[in-house]
């Protein structure tokens, strides 16, 4: 057998690499050293502007050629980084190296020696991570998110009146409408989302312990601590004052648990949306030349819910191995954070293709109103609810002498199948008043539903 090309090892970048590519512009090795290279330029270019050791202010036109070492970014440059970090088995030192030649070819020779200045390998990495981290959850994740939250939003609001037999502990409960279930995941997911644009992304550039030793020691009039948070929050981060060599990672901890949280969710939906299409209550629509079992031509399957319940729990399981590892560092720095960062893309893409699965899915089923019927039809004993109640309130209220609705009604209806002439005629054989008789007789399945529908206006989107 002959032995096959280099393959792809993980599917993300196999079978499902369309579906994530858009994180591999940030998430990917390649992507981070681009952010590398642009945290190396914008310190050079601030030391410049403040005029450190001697360092003329660069010109306009000077700074924008260095900038563009950062968006001229290609394949040669990326070729170029891995042949550097092959010799100096050093990613970070293979970045500065690269920086320094770019600056002699603009003829910026005499800026050599502040390329890295006065930076542990950290300093560069914590910032690099926290950009295209941040970039990765706002351009990409969280649009495909959104795009699941309006799918259903939509849903919800136009299934407001449509009701449903409702089963806690999987059996028959009270009546519910399709939108307010729907409701209530697009309030969960939108209160998720909002935690997760609230994460902070925090930076440091302190040095090799996070004491600004080294940067003191060239220079001990300048206020190095005012200068490293203007740095830091110039690159739109939140400046970490406390360190070690390393930023603590509290906040990708944070971002992780919210997203694994958003995923678990996501993952609820899922198996929910599954277990109606096994129930016959969303049906699903056939798709052109689509298969559903190779030997049975009848199937359609669910997959594309059953593939995001997978990704979403892959998803979760790095998240979360993420949040737990990633909070931990032996003393001032260990590497353990460094093979483990390099997973966060994993992570995240299977989150992407499990939303864009749920997104695809959405669109690929339907309400079956009369099979919602008829299980509605079938189920008149969910009215006892009402009935019992109904009853408590005329006894609270004086009107009515009947000792125990509640064990009346269990009597009745548990375990029993009761039909709509069945219930109505012991309505009307009750202790009490005409009116509540009447308001009572005049429910059934399909509209005992409560408020339902006006539980649904909470999701409506706000208008400014």
């Amino acid at each position: 057998m002959s032995p096959l090309s280099i393959q792809p090892l993980s599917p993300l970048d196999g079978r499902y690499r369309e579906q994530v590519a858009g994180l591999g512009e940030h998430l990917s090795e390649a992507g981070l050293n681009r952010a590398r290279i642009q945290v190396e330029v914008e310190w050079l270019i601030h030391l410049t502007d403040h005029e450190l050791f001697g360092a003329r202010r660069l010109t306009a036109d000077e700074a924008r050629q260095l900038r563009h070492i950062v968006t001229d970014f290609d394949d040669a440059a990326i070729e170029d980084l891995a042949r550097r970090e092959a010799v100096t088995r050093h990613d970070v030192k293979a970045v500065e190296y690269y920086v320094r030649d770019r600056l002699a070819e603009l003829g910026l020779t005499e800026l050599a020696e502040l390329t890295h200045f006065a930076c542990t390998s950290e300093d560069v990495n914590n910032l690099a991570y926290a950009l295209t981290i941040r970039a990765a959850v706002r351009d990409v994740w969280m649009p495909r998110a959104r795009e699941v939250v309006a799918a259903l939003r939509e849903r919800a609001l136009a299934l407001r009146e449509t009701p449903m037999l409702a089963h806690t502990h999987g059996q028959p409960a009270t009546p519910t409408t399709v939108g307010k279930e729907l409701a209530v995941t697009v309030h969960r997911l939108e209160r998720l989302l909002a935690s997760v644009d609230e994460v902070e992304y925090l930076g440091k550039f302190s040095g090799a312990t996070g004491t600004f030793s080294a940067h003191l020691a060239a220079d001990p009039e300048h206020d190095w601590i005012a200068a490293s948070r203007e740095f830091v929050t110039g690159l739109g981060l939140s400046w970490n004052p406390l360190t070690t060599q390393i930023e603590s990672h509290d906040w990708q901890a944070q971002l992780y648990q919210r997203i694994a949280h958003t995923g678990r969710v996501l993952h609820n939906l899922c198996t929910d949306v599954w277990t109606y299409i096994s129930m016959g209550y969303f049906r699903q629509i056939p798709q052109p030349g689509a298969t559903g079992s190779s030997t049975m031509p009848h199937k359609i399957n669910p997959i594309r819910f059953e593939n995001a319940e997978a990704n979403l729990e892959l998803s979760a399981a790095l998240l979360d191995s993420l949040a737990t590892t990633l909070v931990t560092s032996r003393l001032q720095r260990d590497l353990t954070d460094s093979t483990t960062q390099r997973n966060i893309g994993v992570a995240l893409g299977h989150s992407v293709l499990a939303l864009d699965n749920i997104l695809k899915g959405l669109g690929e089923i339907a309400i079956d109103e009369d099979a919602l019927a008829r299980d509605l039809e079938g189920n008149w004993e969910v009215l006892a609810e009402a009935i019992q109640t109904v009853i408590r309130a005329e006894v609270t209220a004086g009107r009515s002498s009947i000792a125990d609705p509640y064990a009346m009604l269990k009597e009745l209806t548990r375990g029993h199948r009761v039909g709509g002439a069945e219930l109505r005629a012991f309505i009307e054989r009750l202790d009490i008043p005409a009116e509540a008789k009447a308001r009572l007789a005049a429910l059934s399945p399909a509209t005992y539903v409560g408020l339902a529908s006006r539980l649904v206006d909470y999701i409506e989107p706000t208008t400014e």
